[in-house]
């Protein structure tokens, strides 16, 4: 069993896998999450610091949840954030459309099959044959 302490309010709890935090605490941020979720689609013009403020959530927060693709600003939104990759202007997540596709195909070309190669065979000649007695 893995006892930790909880990063954001202390208490221990039983740890089973993914941030450190306890379940009261990962309630409290999912309910978080909804509110701010609804927030943007009631106001999809509003600023972050507004978003944040309006819902007690640091920008901080809002920008991981975004990177995290599961928040996304709407297309006539004035935020945005770049791409890690080349700094083209995305909506959500780590890297745009483009960047994403060119990691997707490396990833399959590292891990392709290897083509067998075919070596060619060796012509038999008469002196290479086995030969009987009688």
């Amino acid at each position: 069993m893995d006892v930790r302490n909880c990063k954001n309010c202390g208490r221990m709890f039983n740890y089973l896998g993914g941030p450190s935090i306890c379940p009261i605490c990962k309630g409290k941020a999912e309910d978080d999450f909804q509110r701010v979720k609804e927030y943007i689609r009631e106001n999809p013009k509003a600023q972050i610091a507004q978003i944040a403020e309006e819902n007690e959530v640091t920008v901080q927060q809002i920008r991981q949840w975004v990177r995290e693709e599961r928040l996304e600003f709407a297309a006539d939104s004035q935020i945005t954030l770049n791409c890690e990759k080349c700094g083209a202007s995305i909506r959500t997540g780590r890297f745009c459309d483009k960047c994403k596709n060119n990691m997707a195909s490396e990833m399959n070309d590292a891990f392709a099959k290897p083509i067998p190669v075919e070596v060619p065979k060796k012509k038999e000649h008469e002196s290479d044959k086995m030969r009987f007695k009688r």
